[in-house]
């Protein structure tokens, strides 16, 4: 098994949802949950940076699954900390309060033995920091890098400048609209194959996702579930279970890279069903499988 190199947000998260007692503390930001996720296939080196409040059972938690923290810095002062409500149907999420704290000043920096790691996760962070991590990496052979709204609007040059230095771009459906220009999801997705990434997913939530590399494309239906608890993370563990699973075969051709969605559907799917990365940090090996299996028939994908 290849490790990943996952470079992104750490932080607690307050959550709100409706007929539920409000949870503090969880474990959150984006490279968590990717960290997470992709330790269900492959080994994980981790890099951000925590404050001093950060708690010990959060990096048991990162060690009890194959994650290593060489990568991540512990200063003085507060951790990143999110606080959001979710309404009745789960689709609309309000932000309560953000505050950056140690995050404000974060600039990776890769220990030794990091430098040489073959696939690279660029969580959901300023391209600047993306591009800081790239210029770190020595010959890697498969990179993903997520982004959001912000930095399509306030580092475009930047987000531009990383598409030809990526193997495959991840955002969501009004990201994909909002870089490109484009209404039509198959019409942003070819855009931004143009402009220099080889593969890119666009999710759609509770619609699924789609995925284009060279002339193939893919519309990928989401896991039905009965019950939604809470979808924070859910796009940053379809990302981490995506390159995990890119992690532990040879080659990356069209089914590889479809297989690779599927698995991160499947992640997804289990992530919304308790508070935070709860049911991450439980998951075996056994009930991904046989959810996946599941997932696959379901959706005629066998």
């Amino acid at each position: 098994m290849k490790p990943v190199l996952i470079v992104g947000s750490i932080g607690l998260d307050d959550i709100r949802v409706p007929e539920w007692p409000e949870r503090k503390n969880l474990l959150g930001g984006s490279a968590s949950y990717a960290a997470l996720a992709t330790s269900l296939t492959a080994p994980v080196r981790l890099v951000g940076v925590v404050g001093s409040d950060f708690p010990d059972e959060h990096v048991k938690l990162y060690l009890r699954r194959n994650v290593c923290l060489k990568g991540l810095q512990r200063v003085e002062g507060k951790t990143f900390r999110w606080a959001g409500e979710y309404e009745e149907d789960m689709n609309n999420r309000r932000t309560l309060s953000v505050e950056l704290n140690v995050f404000a000043d974060f600039s990776p920096e890769l220990p030794e033995g990091y430098h040489e790691t073959e696939y690279v996760l660029l969580a959901n962070i300023a391209p600047t920091l993306q591009h800081r991590v790239l210029d770190q990496v020595q010959n890697p052979r498969f990179v993903v890098a997520d982004t959001m709204d912000l930095w399509i609007h306030t580092a475009r040059e930047d987000l531009m400048q990383l598409l030809p230095r990526i193997n495959m771009l991840v955002l969501n459906d009004s990201e994909a609209r909002a870089l490109t220009g484009e209404k039509n999801l198959v019409k942003a997705a070819r855009w931004i194959l143009r402009e220099g990434a080889e593969a890119v997913v666009i999710k759609k939530g509770e619609h699924g996702s789609l995925l284009m590399s060279g002339g193939e494309m893919l519309v990928m239906p989401a896991m039905p579930l009965e019950e939604v608890l809470d979808p924070t993370g859910a796009g940053d563990t379809f990302v981490g279970g995506l390159i995990g699973y890119l992690a532990i075969h040879p080659n990356h051709d069209f089914e590889v890279l479809r297989e690779a969605v599927i698995h991160g559907t499947v992640l997804a799917s289990f992530n919304v069903e308790a508070f935070g990365p709860e049911r991450l940090a439980n998951l075996t090996k056994d009930e991904l499988e046989a959810r996946r299996r599941f997932f696959k028939r379901a959706a005629g994908l066998i």
